[in-house]
Order: structure tokens, then C-alpha cells, then sequence
């Protein structure tokens, strides 16, 4: 067991060549990724991602941020003064929903797994603390959007009837190889109309998508693309190739799509949060490609999908 102090403060500004992170660029202590407001050069979403051994813990506390413990691989435990929660987890990202579990502001967490795993702790700034709390994975709803070759899984565990936050939405968004998501590019940066202010972070993993028996081709590099783009009073321009453990921030502008290569499935995990005093997901569609959702009531969706459904409550 190791104390892990989690910084704060990593300052850097929002230039263009700061929003594509490259997998181990924001490495710290034992953290393989954090990102932090301060860093981000915003005001609200965070994200970190650690792997523990098979019976490794880390203690941390959680500041000003509220989080979520998500299994990306492999189970956890994690408690907060005498209260212990088990998350189940999973094989992988690709195989099943998972267990969650929320963590106040201002929290000395201790975190382990006794079989080895990556976690992510997607979070947000907050300005009160919920309690401490188990979600299961029978209480992820799992939906399918769009259509066609636009058609995406999406395991709404942090939005809509999932976990309660103070301010962060979170998602997990999963491509079958071939497919385009986040589709049409929409944006959410204006507290106008139907849209709500929110910063986006999108972290990356892919599987492939080869035959079992092509070995070359199952260890090939993972790969995907993400478009970012802005307005003239706002200007913003990303379109990065995107590999497993690659974040994108979108602190602005229109965003998509992200297109998953026919070599690969793509996952990525959405946090969201921005200073409205409601937690909303409201979005804007680009007007010059908007029209493409009403394309879907005539094709079907793609049947590679659902990669998976979650359990049975009564399971």
C-alpha cells in the first residue's frame, strides 16, 4: 500500500497542441494519466486512469473533485473510512458493463484490487458532497444511437438514470470497427437554446477486430481518428489518429466524428461538466450535416451491436 498525493495544479493554456494527448504524456507518480482543470486549462472535468498489480492499493484524496471509480479491466475495491465497496468489474472494456462506485469531494480513498486492473476515475470540480455510494452494473442502462454505419453503443452509467453527480456527466461510448460516432459533430459550449456548457474529455481504447486465428493482425497497432472543429468567433481545429490510452480534450467547438478504422472497435470514455447550475446534456448539431439524423429511421442498426447488454438485475 502506497499514499499517492494527486496534483493539482499542472498549468498549461489551451493551445491546440495540448488537446491531443498522447498515451503516457500525462503520466504521474503511479497514475499512468491524469488530467486535471488546471491542466486542461478549463474550469470543471477530470480524469485519471491507474493500473494496480494483482493486490496493490493506492490511497489518495480527492480534493475539490468528485469522481467515479470505473473498472476499465479487472475488479476493485475501494472504501472510504470504514465503508467498503466490491466492484466486480470486468474483463474488458469490449466484454461487459461494470460496478461503479462515487466518490465525494474532500475523501481520503483507499483503492486496490486483489486480482490486478486498470481503473479510471473520470471527475469533476464540485462545490458540495454526495454520499459515498455503490451503483451496479445491472443498473447501467445500455442504449444503442444512431443507425446504419452511425450506429454506437452507449452504457449511460454516469448520465440519465445513472449515477448521481454534482456536476459530471460521463459515458461510455462503444464503435463497432468501420463505424463513425459522435455523429453529426454537435457541440455543447453555450449556455443558448438547447445547448448547455460543457468541457469534454474522450479517452481511447480499441480491440481488434481480425480473426482469432490472424495473430499478426490481432497485435497490430490500434487505430482511429476524432475531428474537432470551431466557429469563426471561436476557432479550433483537431483531427488527430488516436490509439489505445490517447485522451482528446474538446473545450470548445463542434466535435466528430470519431471513426473507428475497419481494423478496429473503438471504446472511448466521455466526461463532461461546465458551470451551469443544473447537470444537463444539451447539444447543438452542425446545421451543415444535422440533417443526417433523420436519415437513420430508414436503416437499420448495425447487428455487431450490442457488443454486450447488462445483467439481470435478479442475476
Amino acid at each position: 500500500m502506497s499514499a499517492v498525493s494527486l496534483p493539482t495544479e499542472t498549468p498549461s493554456g489551451t493551445d491546440h497542441s495540448r488537446l491531443y494527448l498522447p498515451a503516457g504524456t500525462t503520466a504521474e507518480g503511479q497514475f499512468d494519466l491524469v488530467i486535471t482543470p488546471e491542466s486542461a486549462g478549463w474550469g470543471y472535468s477530470s480524469l485519471r486512469v491507474v493500473t494496480l498489480a494483482p493486490g496493490q492499493s493506492i490511497e489518495f484524496d480527492t480534493g475539490s473533485d468528485e469522481m467515479i471509480v470505473l473498472p476499465l479491466t479487472g475488479g476493485a475495491e475501494v472504501a472510504i473510512g470504514e465503508t467498503t465497496f466490491r466492484l466486480a468489474g470486468r474483463e474488458s472494456v469490449f466484454t461487459g458493463v461494470t460496478d461503479t462506485a462515487y466518490l465525494p469531494i474532500d475523501s481520503h480513498v483507499r483503492l486496490s484490487s486483489a486480482g490486478g486492473g486498470t481503473i479510471a476515475l473520470p471527475g469533476s470540480r464540485a462545490d458540495r458532497a454526495l454520499p459515498f455510494r455503490f451503483q451496479p452494473a445491472s443498473a447501467v442502462d445500455v442504449a444503442l444511437r444512431g443507425s446504419g454505419s452511425a450506429t454506437r453503443q452507449v452504457n449511460n452509467f454516469g448520465m440519465g438514470t445513472g449515477m448521481e453527480c454534482v456536476k459530471m456527466l460521463a459515458t461510455e461510448v462503444l464503435t463497432p470497427a468501420s463505424n463513425w460516432s459522435s455523429y453529426p459533430p454537435h457541440k455543447h459550449d453555450e449556455n443558448v437554446g438547447d445547448e448547455t456548457e460543457l468541457e469534454e474529455i474522450y479517452y481511447y481504447l480499441f480491440a481488434s477486430a481480425a480473426p482469432a486465428d490472424n495473430e499478426r493482425a490481432r497485435n497490430a497497432k490500434s487505430v482511429g481518428y476524432q475531428r474537432v472543429y470551431g466557429t469563426d468567433q471561436r476557432p479550433i481545429e483537431v483531427l488527430e489518429e488516436v490509439h489505445d490510452g490517447d485522451t482528446v480534450l474538446v473545450p470548445h467547438g463542434w466535435h466528430g466524428p470519431c471513426i473507428a478504422s475497419p481494423s478496429h472497435h473503438m471504446y472511448y470514455l466521455n466526461v463532461m461538466a461546465g458551470p451551469g447550475a443544473g447537470r444537463s446534456w444539451g447539444i447543438s448539431d452542425d446545421p451543415d450535416h444535422g440533417w443526417v439524423r433523420a436519415t437513420w429511421a430508414d436503416q437499420p442498426t448495425d447487428p455487431r451491436l450490442p457488443f454486450y447488454t447488462a445483467p439481470d438485475s435478479t442475476d
